[in-house]
């Protein structure tokens, strides 16, 4: 049967984006953003992998909603995903929180999310609903968990990863039989049910879900009635559905995308400094467990106009090098040595500077002998001449945002009060 016979899935569906996480466990990193806006890998926020995983599967209707601290989330939205063409039948909408429904709240949870923007949902009549998260780090086709929805004949398919046990507390946590049939479905539960065979193995919620749209629509007015809900799919909507219909669960390593340097299925949660810091760092490798020079699986994202990144000086002592480092464009190495490091857009080392085991956002300036050991430094931060951070915890702890595992998160109003 040819492709004209046989459409992809994905042509009939619409990826409508949960945006509006605060994350407030990446303490300052979110102060002036959203989750999904943070950002990573060198050129990229978190949420350009939902996006572009969207895209890439060949969805071309998108909804983005977005609530908490949305100025930067909506910029990067606007600048590097406008290229959508309604001729194409294609769309691209930003949702903020607005009052459409009620002038008393905003979105009140998930699915509140989706709820107050019905009318525009159905307007474009997607047959398929994919509900992704903006705030993980993962490539994946959507496609194979289209085909699974309609096969199986759930209500919704979800998307669920493996994860040991007793690291499961975190997540919705799925019980699913031997035909992958969803028993049970707890939010963040204290004692997460393993997986059949697997005592010590759960499987999670990727925050990914597939419903056909029009049950979705009676789903989310049967919720918005009820006033005891919470309005949330991980706590309402999907128990319910569990209960009283057919859920199914979709295993990522089913349609996790992959190169041939990737032997692994890749999904993270960087919603810690400690997850974000070690995600970003893990790209420095030899060999990254996630590549990002998969150019048949690229990460989309807003393309800044730079010139090409500048090592300068060769004397000993003063030789601009990178070991083992990631360097955007726009970043001059000035006389200092990188390991292990990654630099974002428009960054400058200057001499006689080592920066090792480092994170640094985009527009930071490192100042002359500093030595920065195992950090996170914000965008724009004015790193002062000869500072140290990553050698003395105690004193680091006094100074910056300094984390369980040790990783420090440099902002300017830390930098400022040490001059102060």
């Amino acid at each position: 049967m040819s492709a004209f016979e046989n459409p992809p899935l994905a042509r009939h569906a619409m990826a409508y984006v949960l945006a509006g996480g605060r994350g407030a466990r990446l303490m300052e990193l979110t102060d002036r953003r959203a989750k999904p806006a943070v950002y990573f890998g060198g050129k990229s926020r978190i949420i350009d992998f939902a996006l572009s995983n969207a895209l890439n599967s060949g969805i071309r209707r998108i909804c983005v909603a977005t609530q908490y601290k949305a100025h930067s989330l909506i910029r990067h939205l606007q600048r590097g995903w406008s290229f959508f063409r309604t001729e194409r039948n294609e769309s691209f909408d930003i949702l903020p929180a607005s009052q459409r429904v009620s002038e008393d709240h905003w979105y009140l949870g998930t699915a509140d999310a989706v709820y107050q923007n019905l009318d525009i949902v159905e307007s474009y009549d997607p047959k398929y609903i994919v509900l992704l998260a903006g705030d993980h780090v993962y490539k994946m086709d959507y496609e194979p968990m289209l085909q699974q929805h309609v096969d199986s004949g759930a209500d919704v398919t979800i998307g669920c990863f493996e994860v040991p046990r007793v690291e499961a507390s975190g997540f919705g946590v799925m019980h699913v039989d031997e035909n992958d049939r969803i028993i049970t479905f707890i939010e963040k539960p204290r004692d997460p049910p393993p997986m059949p065979g697997h005592p010590d193995r759960a499987l999670v919620s990727m925050g990914i879900y597939v419903f056909e749209a029009k049950f979705l629509y009676e789903q989310l007015r049967r919720d918005a009635a009820e006033t005891l809900s919470t309005h949330d799919f991980g706590k309402d909507l999907i128990p319910y559905i569990v209960s009283h219909g057919k859920a199914v669960a979709h295993h990522f390593e089913r349609s996790c995308v992959r190169a041939a340097s990737e032997p692994n299925a890749y999904w993270r949660d960087v919603g810690t400094v400690d997850a974000y810091w070690a995600a970003n760092i893990d790209l420095t490798d030899f060999t990254p467990q996630l590549d990002l020079y998969d150019r048949n699986w690229p990460i989309w994202t807003y393309a800044e106009i730079t010139p090409p990144a500048k090592f300068v000086h060769d004397q000993v002592g003063r030789r601009g090098q990178a070991l083992s480092s990631l360097v955007s464009g726009g970043c001059i190495v000035s006389g200092s040595t990188l390991r292990r490091t990654l630099l974002f857009t428009g960054v400058r080392v200057n001499s006689y500077a080592t920066v090792e085991n480092a994170v640094v956002l985009p527009y930071v300036d490192v100042g002359r002998s500093a030595r920065l050991t195992n950090v996170v430094v914000d965008r724009g931060v004015q790193i002062p001449q000869g500072l140290v951070v990553g050698e003395d915890p105690a004193f680091d702890a006094a100074r910056f945002r300094r984390t369980e595992g040790g990783v420090c998160l440099i902002t300017q109003p830390m930098i400022d009060r040490l001059g102060a």
